[in-house]
């Protein structure tokens, strides 16, 4: 278990967070969510103790092992080839297996009747079960499964780690802390480097991770299929919320509602009692029930709004018309010397349509937007349609990016129909806010540039958007307003993004791009992965009837009482399984139920909260309030009690119960 006690952190006279107090247990997967700027990264630095804290702040069981990717990671050149450098994520099991390998040699030279035997094999044994515990004797299937998993090829084991690039040391250095399994794994942004292949694997294994979790990620997707648990840090401020960031969002909103509901009620009955002090004040008879009111108005606590961040939102300027057919591909390729990136691409994209890029790293994504921008040669014909007007965003197109101009000209030379105002919106939804926009170009950061450079192609009258990777470096709240102005768009886009819950949102294809040739599919990308799997299926299931098949061939035609057998055997078990899902099962349907009707309740109170005849009786207004908080523990409680079954469930349907 780790706590955080009351932790402060200050920046410039300003807190960062202040008196801030949580705790992980064994298991716990948390997504830690805020904008950018509000202290997730220097929060998980300061738990895995990079960053300072007052003594006792942080505690933790001795137990409790903590390690942590940060978002750029840094590894020194050693030397070591790719295997070497995962095998050092066994370091410390590799020196017990090295005292145990000495201990075997000084028993071996031991006289049986020396007085040390009985304490030697006491640790050799305790040495023996340690390792056997550990999993070093099968270390490397372990360390070749994660190194593969992460998008790693065979031949790249015995590669020396300096030849690999940024994105791929960081995989490796993700590949460590994977295989070191520590009681709490703290990952700051580990799919920025991830192809979606690399990205469904990573999230599969994490699913699985018996130990806790503490995710930082902008992508929706990832965070709602690995956490249970999210932490809001806003404000300074951090609250707990009991599910995934989906939840975790309606939540938000429900408490918001609520609360207004309630400043409401209670600003409403303040007026009304401070109306009837005011009018009885000096009549006597009313004297008592004057001194009344005011000792109730002094006794009461005062309900305060909290502070909320900032909504902003962003349209594209109009597109321009065109023709139906925007793009017309004919068998299209791409090569480097000897190597085929891919080839034979035909494709017409039609006016409207949002097109989203996928692949694994390498396979020519980014390459293909060149192409299709007019910066790389290309063979085959590309094609545009009758007035079609195109903008083109690059990873790296903030190097070119003029450092002697203010954020806010930068993006406003390139804006021909929108005012100021219109661009100062649209930088406050890229995190450039007050005094940020006049900012010189050449002081920002690699992301801020980044971030001007595609507001600066945003606003640029355009109906044919070309945008590799436009995500990167934007939060949850800058994603969602250029999602939802992407959905609005009337124009066509070429997407290419690893961020499956921003782009899931408006693409209606999928151009897949995998090993040297390019499919397009009809629909989203939860379209193109179910397709995916199905095919995995039918490809699973040839091999299946192909073995059966096989060994028919070779066997002797089975007997109707082997069949038989086979048939009980396969009753037997599903009973087995029935018997041990039967009480979850009870479980989980009561949890539903109750579920049900808790929240039915909270929505009758809620109505009550806020009509307006309840803040003429406090009484009432009391009670009704308590029994709202009742009501929401017990449909805490309840949904806990629910996940808790569909967990068990899911493992023994797993076999692993």
């Amino acid at each position: 278990m780790l706590s955080i006690n009351n932790l402060s952190l200050q920046f410039g006279g300003q807190y960062l967070f202040k008196d801030i107090s949580a705790q992980i247990q064994r298991g716990d997967h948390v997504g830690l969510v805020g904008v950018n700027g509000a202290g997730k990264s220097t929060l998980m630095r300061t738990m895995c103790g990079l960053a300072d804290s007052d003594p006792g702040v942080i505690t933790r069981a001795s137990w409790f092992t903590v390690a942590y990717l940060p978002q750029e990671p840094k590894l020194t050149d050693s030397g070591r080839t790719l295997y070497e450098e995962a095998e050092r994520a066994f370091d410390a099991v590799l020196a017990q297996q090295k005292k145990l390998e000495t201990l075997h040699r000084d028993l071996a030279d031991l006289d049986p009747n020396d007085p040390r035997m009985d304490s030697l094999l006491q640790r050799q044994g305790e040495l023996q079960h340690a390792l056997e515990e550990s999993g070093v004797f099968n270390m490397q299937p372990r360390i070749e499964r994660v190194l593969f998993g992460l998008g790693f090829k065979s031949q790249d084991l015995a590669r020396p780690v300096n030849q690999f690039s940024g994105g791929w040391v960081m995989r490796l250095l993700l590949a460590k802390l994977l295989l070191q399994q520590p009681a709490l794994l703290l990952l700051d942004e580990p799919t920025n480097h991830l192809d979606l292949d690399s990205l469904t694997w990573l999230e599969d294994f994490l699913q699985q991770y018996q130990g806790a979790i503490m995710l930082i990620s902008h992508d929706r997707s990832f965070l709602d299929h690995i956490t249970s648990t999210t932490w809001e840090l806003s404000l300074g401020k951090l609250t707990v919320y009991r599910g995934n960031y989906s939840h975790y969002v309606l939540e938000k909103a429900q408490r918001l509602e609520q609360e207004r509901a309630a400043y409401e009620n209670q600003q409403a009955m303040i007026r009304q009692t401070e109306r009837f002090i005011t009018r009885f004040r000096y009549k006597a008879t009313k004297a008592r029930q004057v001194q009344s009111r005011v000792k109730q108005l002094e006794k009461l606590e005062m309900i305060e709004l909290a502070d909320t961040e900032r909504s902003i939102h962003f349209s594209f300027p109009p597109a321009a018309p065109s023709g139906r057919d925007m793009l017309t591909l004919k068998d299209v390729g791409k090569r480097f010397g000897d190597r085929e990136l891919f080839h034979g691409l035909s494709f017409t994209l039609r006016r409207g349509d949002k097109l989203g890029v996928i692949g694994v790293n390498g396979a020519g994504k980014t390459t293909f937007l060149k192409m299709l921008a007019g910066l790389e040669a290309a063979e085959g014909a590309i094609r545009y349609g009758h007035n079609v007007v195109l903008s083109y965003f690059g990873q790296h197109q903030a190097q070119e990016l003029a450092g002697e101009r203010s954020v806010v000209d930068t993006v406003y030379s390139a804006a021909a129909d929108l005012s100021i105002s219109q661009v100062r919106s649209l930088l406050g939804a890229f995190l450039f806010t007050g005094e940020a926009v006049e900012k010189q170009v050449r002081v920002l950061s690699g992301g801020e540039k980044s971030r001007v450079a595609l507001a600066k192609i945003l606003v640029r009258p355009a109906n044919l958007l070309l945008l590799d990777e436009p995500t990167n470096h934007l939060d949850m709240s800058s994603q969602e307003v250029l999602q939802e102005a992407m959905a609005r768009y009337e124009g066509s886009i070429i997407v290419v993004s690893h961020n499956r819950f921003f782009v899931n949102a408006f693409v209606n294809k999928v151009l897949e791009i995998k090993d040297g040739s390019a499919t397009i599919y009809e629909g989203n990308v939860d379209d193109y992965l179910e397709h995916r799997r199905l095919a995995a299926e039918r490809e699973q299931a040839q091999v299946q009837v192909n073995t059966r098949d096989t060994g028919a061939a070779e066997a002797e035609p089975e007997r109707s009482g082997d069949r038989r057998q086979q048939r009980r055997q396969r009753a037997q078990e599903r009973q087995a399984l029935n018997k041990k899902l039967g009480p979850w099962k009870k479980r989980n349907e009561e949890a539903e139920a109750e579920i049900n009707r808790e929240e039915a309740r909270k929505k009758e109170l809620e109505e009550l909260m806020a009509s307006p005849d309840l803040y003429g009786d406090q009484a009432r207004w009391a009670e009704i309030s308590r029994e709202y908080a009742q009501v929401q523990r017990h449909v805490e409680r309840a949904y806990q009690k629910w996940a808790e079954a569909q967990e068990a469930m899911a493992a023994i349907e797993a076999g692993e119960e």
